[in-house]
């Protein structure tokens, strides 16, 4: 998606902060120090996040995150955020798991309405890729969370055609 914005007359510098199993908690204690060594206030920043799916994994009998503990953190970091850069929230996609595809929906759910109530753009990606073959597909057929380059197509063109996500580059 970033290469792709390139296409833009301004130029883009972009930096993929994602760890592989981070939670909300995890993201928390870490996004601010990280973001801000690298945006400068007299640049131009913007800051997108999708977080959520590693919050509903059970482990040990229970979610990583509790569903109260994943939404405050939602809260804290999108209200930090926005007081310092623009910012949007790319919801948590669907997995290959029935159940926990339940969870990651009502997340979902709750993620858009604190995005509203802190007046933050939400793009949500669950209902369109849960219906979507090719990333069920590839998501089912590879490790279960994750899709191969077709899914991740997929993907990539909901935030491209994205009104928040173009909005940016006007």
């Amino acid at each position: 998606v970033c290469v792709e914005a390139h296409q833009y007359p301004d130029e883009i510098t972009h930096y993929n902060l994602g760890i592989r199993r981070e939670t909300s908690a995890d993201i928390l204690k870490r996004w601010l120090g990280e973001v801000s060594c690298r945006l400068s206030p007299e640049d131009d920043s913007q800051v997108v996040f999708s977080f959520g799916v590693n919050d509903t994994t059970i482990e040990q009998g229970k979610t990583r995150v509790s569903l109260s503990d994943s939404l405050n953190n939602t809260r804290q970091i999108l209200t930090t955020a926005s007081s310092h850069f623009p910012v949007l929230m790319i919801g948590p996609p669907p997995i290959a798991d029935i159940e926990q595809n339940q969870r990651i929906n009502n997340l979902s759910e709750k993620i858009q309405f604190i995005c509203e109530q802190v007046n933050i753009p939400y793009l949500d990606v669950f209902t369109p890729l849960k219906s979507s073959a090719v990333w069920m597909s590839e998501v089912e057929n590879y490790d279960g969370a994750h899709p191969r380059e077709k899914g991740y197509a997929k993907l990539a063109n909901l935030v491209k055609s994205w009104s928040a996500w173009q909005s940016w580059f006007k």
